[in-house]
């Protein structure tokens, strides 16, 4: 974090500052890290003692000053040696100084901020544009994925005065979430990616999630940039609820910047990338599935318009290998190949899975989908479900492996529709999912492990991957 004094901190975050016994005056400077996670703390840390669901921040305080930290933001004084500032909600309070420093570093006049939003891709595109970025300039964005009303400002607060841009990627779980994150980092360049069925259920419907992904350009100033996705009507029709000059990605001509020759191989996903005023570029992408060369669209659609050349803009593309750990991770192995796709799962998602499986399968012996429940769908959840069972028979995927109870009836839709003796299986766990492919995995097998992240079943794609590595079938 930049370096504030415990004075500008407290006023900040509208908070009551207590002088540890450590020889602080008001005036002391803060430039530690900030966290949320006692865990993380170093010395000269922040500790924000948040109360979280499942337990209370308030009670690792002492931990963290034995790790280091030198202030902690509480919503009740505790009997610690280090400088506290009370507050009334440390999760507001965060926030609060995330949008203060954001404030002080932009008025440096160097910093330029781009936020990402989407049903789909935001991390996968969070990620490439800061591999493009970092060849421009110093550049921050989030680890994994934080994105919501503590991971945002997490990041936002690692901001010093030399960073050149701050990639901030917005998840919301529900209406005005975006709009709060938007309003702490300010963006220059506001991306939509897409509107699906992801977390439809916690929205209450796909309406909602409109509203909501809206969010992301209705508070962007006439000189800010949306980048939207012309091959998304609802991400389209977001155009009229900006004051931003909206600049466009996709894959037909008509787009600012879009893509064409698309090929998919083992090797990755290669395409033409257009952008206006340059010769097409020729890009050799190593992310898997086309589904994420919309992703590499947004991001060297944003970098363009924060001033990138294409050249930087497609050295960063290439030297992406994967779109992010468990996001469609090619395990090789000996004889056979894992694709680790389990770490998020929305009916959009599923599907564009499976159509790589099945375009990659066409030089495998045979494709192998071990599928899991795709969560947050609400009243959706059996029909969706249905839907990518039936889309499995019809792209003729070898094998289907459905594991657990969420995912059942992916597994009876598959089974009525393909009238099949054994293709699709159902298991109750993911331990009884390793058990059987074990044993019926062979030589030039491709397999795809996909499902929401709480169905578990990136651990079962990392055990395949481990299996395959060190044995011949």
């Amino acid at each position: 974090m930049i370096a504030l004094s415990l004075t500008e901190i407290a006023a900040a975050i509208s908070g009551r500052l207590l002088l540890g016994d450590r020889g602080d005056t008001p005036e002391t400077l803060i430039d530690g890290t900030v966290e949320t996670d006692s865990r993380e703390i170093v010395d000269g840390g922040v500790f924000v003692a948040r109360r979280g669901e499942s337990t209370d921040g308030h009670l690792f305080a002492e931990k963290a000053v034995e790790r280091g930290a030198v202030l902690l933001i509480v919503e009740r004084p505790l009997e610690v040696p280090v400088s506290q500032i009370v507050v009334d909600d440390a999760t507001s309070a965060l926030g609060a100084l995330a949008t203060d420093v954001v404030g002080r570093v932009r008025a440096l006049g160097r910093l330029k901020v781009v936020a990402v939003t989407g049903s789909n891709g935001k991390t996968t595109t969070k990620n490439l544009l800061r591999e493009i970025l970092s060849r421009a300039g110093e550049t921050i964005a989030p680890r994994e994925s934080f994105n919501n009303e503590v991971g945002a400002p997490l990041t936002m607060l690692k901001l010093t005065d030399r960073t050149d841009f701050l990639v901030a990627e917005m998840g919301a779980s529900g209406i005005g979430e975006i709009r709060r994150l938007v309003r702490m980092a300010r963006p220059d360049v506001g991306i939509v990616l897409t509107v699906g069925l992801a977390h439809a259920g916690e929205f209450g419907g796909i309406e909602s999630t409109v509203i909501a992904k809206t969010e992301m350009v209705e508070d962007l100033l006439p000189t800010d940039t949306a980048v939207l996705n012309a091959d998304d009507p609802r991400v389209a029709g977001m155009a009229a609820s900006t004051r931003a000059a909206v600049t466009w990605f996709g894959r037909s001509a008509d787009a600012d910047v879009w893509a064409g020759d698309v090929r998919l191989d083992s090797t990755g996903t290669h395409f033409t990338l257009h952008l206006p005023g340059e010769e097409p570029r020729p890009v050799r992408f190593a992310v898997l599935g086309e589904h994420h060369v919309t992703n590499a669209l947004a991001a060297a659609t944003a970098a363009t318009a924060l001033g990138v050349d294409a050249d930087t803009v497609v050295a960063g593309l290439e030297s992406v290998t994967r779109a992010e750990r468990w996001r469609m991770e090619v395990l090789p192995g000996l004889d056979t190949v894992v694709i680790n796709d389990a770490y998020n799962a929305s009916p959009d998602s599923m599907a564009a899975a499976l159509k790589t499986l099945a375009i990659l399968g066409r030089e495998a012996t045979r494709t192998i989908a071990v599928l899991g429940e795709m969560t947050e769908l609400g009243e959706l959840a059996g029909e969706e479900h249905d839907r990518i069972g039936l889309l499995a028979v019809r792209l003729n995927i070898g094998q289907l492996v459905v594991v657990g109870e969420g995912a059942k009836r992916l597994h009876l839709a598959a089974e009525k529709e393909g009238s099949w003796d054994g293709e699709s299986v159902w298991v109750e766990t993911a331990d009884e999912a390793y058990a059987l492919l074990e044993q019926r995995l062979r030589a030039g097998d491709l397999v795809l492990v996909k499902s929401s992240n709480s169905a578990g079943l990136r651990h079962l794609g990392d055990r395949l991957g481990e299996l395959v590595s060190c044995r011949r079938f």
